[in-house]
């Protein structure tokens, strides 16, 4: 996998597939390619009371793309609810190369000038791949996941891919679909035109649900 390129990732996203490793200290990346594919409908996302409640009392702020390589080290870190991950440096040089041809993107969330939650992703046409989020404060990933959802209804994206599907992802709407019916959204997807950069890129969290109920 020496050879692998942010180019030759590209093509793998759009034919369906993506990488992953064993765990971090593992150097080798594995194509993935599952029978089921976990998807979060833009349109049908479902946003938990308590969240909601959550983050009108919260004065985080969020931003995009200002630290993406703090968000992906943040994702790889291991902790007590994650022992280990499976982003090792082989995934933080590829993604870090896609973020600088402007096809990875990252959500941040800030508590101050401390970052404390965040995800990353992939962005090809109107289709965004989601990879990995993280949290150092009470549900700080689950506000990026929010801002993520209201971010891709404004720029006009289809499709959320999750990969796979958690009881935490399922309960803001993600459900599992056939591989070949996956491929065919996905196929519309990517033809599609769409922008990342569509909303505003700085203000409080609470903010989002303004935005979210403008999207709906």
């Amino acid at each position: 996998m020496t050879s692998l390129t942010p180019e030759l990732l590209l093509r793998a996203y759009m034919a369906g597939v993506f990488p992953m490793a064993e765990d971090r200290d593992d150097p080798n990346l594995y194509w993935i390619d599952p029978e089921r594919r976990g998807i979060l409908p833009l349109d049908g996302f479902h946003l938990p009371r308590r969240l909601r409640r959550t983050m009108r009392q919260s004065t985080a702020t969020y931003s995009i793309d200002r630290a993406f390589g703090a968000v992906i080290e943040g994702c790889a870190s291991a902790n007590v609810r994650r022992p280990t991950t499976w982003i090792n440096s082989e995934i933080v040089r590829l993604y870090t190369g896609l973020f600088d041809r402007g096809h990875a993107h990252s959500v941040e969330i800030w508590l101050d000038d401390a970052l404390v939650g965040g995800l990353y992703g992939v962005s090809i046409g109107g289709a965004f791949f989601g990879e990995s989020m993280f949290s150092r404060e009470r549900d700080t990933s689950k506000f990026a996941l929010v801002h993520l959802v209201v971010r891709l209804r404004a720029g006009g994206f289809e499709l959320l891919d999750t990969q796979f599907i958690t009881d935490h992802l399922r309960r803001f709407g993600t459900l599992e679909i056939p591989r070949d019916q996956y491929h065919r959204r996905l196929a519309h997807a990517l033809s599609q035109p769409a922008n990342f950069s569509a909303l505003v890129d700085h203000g409080r969290v609470a903010d989002v649900l303004q935005s979210m109920t403008h999207t709906s």
